[in-house]
């Protein structure tokens, strides 16, 4: 038999799938409950892929995971789960966490935000509404940007903007104020374990749950953190449309930009772009501007940081000039919304 002819050996989250339909249901299971929801999702779904393999494959994958086992010097698994895992089977999940609180290290105790990953935005809003905003700030910073917006959209309008301020300016995080948000999202007994003050929330955290957000919130909300402090709703804004997102743009609104746009301070701008984004905006213009657009760009010599990054924050202006006109779209966003 030619060995080329031979199915290859799976490897990655296909081996894993495999070593998975081998074990029982209850071991199964037990492995599931490690993981993260996304890596549960992940590998469920290739599991349904190896269904069909062959038995020199599942030999070949055993024979792999024996290789790795043999290369470990510890165990795959983190200790506290594993005795989390004991201990409720033991004792019940209440008696068990009433021994785990006066047992586990500082660190395990901590990780009740954990649970977050496996509740859905709807859930969270639920158990936020009533809260402080600057509580509920401190949760989103805790979340993955598109989730903290879909919390941030079922909250009352009233607040949402107030809460993005907080995420915004948040500064270091006391354990007073991880206690409190651990309670109302977990309801545990209480803990007397010290916390180290956390960074969380800024400008950008704020910036990345406005770009997940819907366009027609996403406006409102701007505006009411303009009535707020509107030194942070520029700054809110300028990460939330970065040079980079002019390539977003069609090409007549980038026209139209490129025309608004001094030449002086398009070469600066382009001076610190590399050249496939130098050949998108060169596609928008004609054969002779953008033959020189480039020859100035060759004849300049280094330039330095600051100016490059002035140079496209007035392109970027420009952009944002020409969207609240009218004149163009910066798109991005899908509201389902219908006049």
């Amino acid at each position: 038999m030619d060995m080329s002819d031979a199915p290859q050996v799976p490897t990655g989250t296909a081996a894993a799938a495999i070593l998975m339909m081998l074990l029982d249901e209850a071991e199964a299971a037990e492995v599931l409950s490690r993981l993260d929801p996304g890596e549960v999702q992940h590998l469920g779904g290739k599991m349904y892929d190896v269904a069909d393999v062959s038995e020199t494959q599942v030999s070949g994958v055993l024979d792999l995971f024996v290789d790795k086992a043999r290369a470990r010097s510890t165990f795959g698994f983190k200790p506290e789960q594993q005795i989390r895992g004991m201990m409720h089977r033991a004792l019940g999940p209440d008696r068990a966490d009433t021994v785990l609180q006066r047992i586990a290290p500082p660190e395990d105790k901590a990780s009740g935000l954990e649970a977050l990953k496996w509740m859905d935005a709807k859930a969270i809003a639920a158990l936020l509404e009533a809260e402080h905003p600057q509580l509920i700030a401190l949760c989103l910073t805790h979340l993955e940007a598109p989730v903290a917006a879909d919390v941030l959209s079922q909250l009352d309008e009233a607040v949402q903007a107030d809460v993005v301020y907080r995420v915004a300016t948040m500064g270091p995080v006391t354990k007073e104020a991880i206690d409190d948000l651990r309670r109302v999202l977990l309801r545990p007994v209480k803990r007397t374990v010290t916390v180290s003050q956390t960074r969380r929330g800024g400008t950008s955290e704020a910036a990345q749950i406005m770009n997940n957000s819907r366009k027609a919130a996403e406006t409102r909300i701007i505006k009411a953190l303009q009535k707020l402090d509107r030194n942070l709703a520029r700054s809110i804004e300028d990460e939330m449309f970065v040079f980079e997102n002019l390539l977003a743009l069609d090409d007549k609104a980038l026209g139209a930009v490129l025309r608004g746009v001094e030449s002086d301070m398009l070469v600066v701008a382009l001076k610190g772009a590399d050249e496939t984004m130098r050949a998108r905006f060169y596609g928008c213009m004609s054969a002779r501007a953008a033959q020189s657009v480039q020859d100035e760009i060759a004849d300049r010599g280094p330039m330095r940081l600051a100016e490059v990054q002035e140079a496209q924050r007035g392109m970027l202006n420009v952009a944002r000039k020409l969207a609240a006109e009218g004149t163009i779209s910066l798109g991005g966003k899908d509201d389902d919304d219908y006049v």
